[in-house]
């Protein structure tokens, strides 16, 4: 990729913010929950792949849950409210489904590091797992408004599990479904119809985000065609902030391996940089990295 081609390197901007936020709306998408805070200064600090760090309650929960952001409004009668899509998978992620209108959460944010935008007239292909899809709809509205053709691969592993594909549809020039099962479109994975959708809409830059797995393919089948990848990846994270180092993903650069962490070196990586067969390990290279690196 040639300088000025590409991705810029952007979207750190003003610093996260603390505040307890009133729930303004819930809602469910498909399998998943929706949360609509109002949050007004974090909207105002937020691009897409930046994430929120949530207090919950109950059994097991010391620690805060991140979670991407889907959407914020900056404008209108929902204007300063910043939206969360999430599943159920444990104690935290049930208490705050079960959240209503008026409470209050506590949130930091917005957090990491957002999609680079490309700084040059490039076709887009998205390709989101199961509710990982949900920052990329959010990505796919800033790229439309640089008036850049988006194309979007979705895929789970039956149709519920497909994350809102009528929105996927309206932002998109091309949408192509997959599912494990072939409730919807074609059956078997993301990345068995990468090839296809490249060549058609001539793809210049690969947005991804969802299992790692399925980062780790996207990221070998767009460095091979030597096309730029950009993921958000989906590593634990225990504190959030950079502190613990237990979301450590081994980076190479230089012909060094760099222990970047996903929550503030990431969580939005070159995804040809990266040693997926290694990730959580620390290696010997520390250094924190600059723009030119992540690029």
């Amino acid at each position: 990729m040639t300088r000025g081609s590409g991705p810029s390197v952007q979207g750190r901007g003003k610093g996260p913010v603390r505040a307890l936020c009133e729930v303004l709306a819930y809602r469910k998408i498909g399998a998943y929950h929706s949360l609509t805070f109002v949050a007004p200064e974090m909207a105002d600090r937020a691009r897409p792949g930046h994430f929120v760090s949530i207090r919950v309650e109950g059994s097991g929960t010391l620690l805060r849950r991140p979670f991407s952001i889907f959407s914020v409004s900056r404008h209108g009668p929902w204007a300063g409210t910043v939206e969360v899509v999430f599943d159920v998978v444990g104690p935290g992620t049930a208490w705050l489904a079960n959240r209503a209108k008026h409470d209050s959460v506590d949130l930091v944010g917005p957090l990491g590091r957002a999609f680079p935008l490309p700084q040059q007239p490039v076709s887009c292909l998205l390709v989101g797992g199961g509710y990982g899809a949900a920052p990329l709809l959010y990505l796919a509205q800033q790229l439309r408004q640089r008036s850049l053709r988006v194309d979007m691969i979705m895929g789970a592993a039956t149709q519920e599990r497909i994350f809102n594909a009528i929105e996927a549809k309206r932002l998109s020039a091309t949408t192509i479904f997959t599912t494990e099962d072939g409730t919807l479109g074609t059956q078997g994975r993301v990345t068995d119809v990468m090839d296809k959708v490249m060549d058609a809409g001539g793809t210049g830059v690969v947005y991804a985000c969802g299992p790692m797995p399925m980062l780790a393919e996207v990221s070998r089948l767009s460095a091979e065609r030597k096309v730029p990848v950009q993921v958000a990846v989906e590593e634990a994270m225990a504190c959030g902030v950079g502190v613990c180092w237990t979301c450590v993903v081994p980076y190479r650069y230089r012909g060094e391996v760099h222990n970047l962490r996903a929550c503030v070196d990431g969580p939005v990586f070159n995804g040809a940089r990266i040693l997926w067969d290694e990730v959580g390990e620390l290696h010997g290279a520390g250094a924190p990295p600059d723009a030119e690196l992540l690029s």
